[in-house]
């Protein structure tokens, strides 16, 4: 694809995701450091996802109003830029409460209207979209392990400044992205509402939300969890990098996946390696070699549940559709599912134990999986 802008895309991937790969594994850290209880963390670590709920449909919203999106994701980065400088004059409950919700809505715009633009750009070849994305998942790592020895030599404040680089690393990818024209489909015409009453979407949909849910615990308390078990906070990042690294290889891949198998048997497959997965992190935590083998299913939990599940969406929701159908997605997913992935295990953590609260994942993943089998009947490459 000539004019497909692969490097403004592939930078903004880079950015958001090494954004991701500081604030997801440590900031709960610093939390801790700052003298938070678990509970409080589990809150302030699910106010990403509950933005996620409903400030995206006012950003899909004004997306489809105003036909354009990439207007949206730069000017309401340039506002959640400014509200994150909040972090450096306070550490009270209330005062971080509303520093990371009010970042949180401005940058909850950024990543579903790019998805719906790179999907876009690249039509009918959605197989290619994992070349793309593969380049978020270089900048998890690269931000995961650099940040973990940095925190490991450094004050764990010096991570404030470490995610404020990331941030403004996005706002200035996103300046280069150019839109995507619009892509009339005989869809248009049919309400949006018409979509999600229908019997395979409301099981994606419900499913995709299971899996949010199961990956709680994993976003909230892994690296604390590891790190109460004796593992410094370099080998932690050397952990959540192994995962991104196989994340690469399925993005890599993908284009081979979408012809050897379909859409509905990756998400099956997926979300068995996510019951598998959170098991062992939860019941075998001292012994390294097997939290080293639980984490490349990375590689399946998320790259290729992710890449099949934008695939599904793009083709559920066609044309007009797409930047809402990318929306809704993100909101009812990972975001009522990753909020109350992360309350429930903020909640669990100190009363049930680490092992019950991995538990209770599987069991969510395993839950979905069975969905799946017994109503999505999705079949399309």
């Amino acid at each position: 694809m000539k004019d497909f802008p692969y490097w403004p895309l592939a930078g903004f991937y880079f950015f958001y995701f090494s954004y991701l790969g500081a604030f997801a594994p440590y900031f709960s850290l610093y939390l801790v450091a700052i003298g938070f209880t678990a509970a409080q963390i589990g809150v302030l670590m699910a106010l990403p996802q509950v933005t996620r709920i409903f400030a995206p449909h006012l950003w899909g919203w004004l997306a489809d109003v105003s036909d354009t999106r990439l207007a949206i994701v730069r000017w309401g980065g340039v506002a959640g830029a400014a509200c994150y400088l909040g972090v450096f004059f306070g550490t009270g409950v209330a005062w971080l409460f509303a520093v990371i919700l009010a970042v949180s809505f401005f940058w909850s715009a950024a990543l579903p209207l790019v998805e719906a633009t790179t999907l876009s750009h690249l039509g009918e070849q959605t197989a290619r979209y994992g070349r793309v994305r593969v380049w978020g998942s270089l900048g998890f790592i690269a931000a995961v392990v650099v940040t973990g020895y940095v925190l490991d030599a450094l004050p764990i404040a010096s991570l404030l400044w470490v995610i404020l680089g990331l941030l403004l690393g996005i706002l200035a990818c996103s300046w280069r992205i150019p839109e995507a024209p619009g892509m009339p489909h005989g869809a248009d015409h049919a309400p949006i509402a018409d979509i999600l009453r229908r019997p395979e979407v409301i099981a994606f949909i419900v499913a995709c939300a299971l899996m949010a849910v199961a990956h709680g615990p994993y976003y909230t308390f892994y690296s604390i969890y590891l790190v109460s078990h004796g593992y410094t906070k370099g080998t932690v990042g050397w952990l959540w990098a192994l995962g991104v690294v196989s994340e690469i290889a399925i993005f890599v891949w993908m284009p081979h996946l979408y012809r050897a198998f379909t859409l509905r048997q990756i998400l099956i497959a997926s979300f068995a390696a996510a019951a598998l997965r959170f098991t062992v992190i939860g019941w075998m935590v001292d012994s390294a070699l097997a939290l080293t083998l639980a984490q490349p299913l990375h590689a399946a939990t998320f790259g290729s549940f992710h890449a099949a599940a934008v695939g599904v969406i793009h083709r559920l929701f066609r044309g007009r559709h797409q930047a809402r159908g990318q929306t809704i997605y993100g909101s009812l997913t990972f975001g009522l599912g990753g909020t109350l992935g992360g309350l429930y295990s903020g909640y669990a953590w100190d009363r049930f134990g680490a092992e019950a609260t991995f538990s209770i994942a599987a069991l969510c993943a395993a839950a979905g999986m069975l969905l799946l089998i017994w109503k999505l009947r999705f079949e399309a490459r």
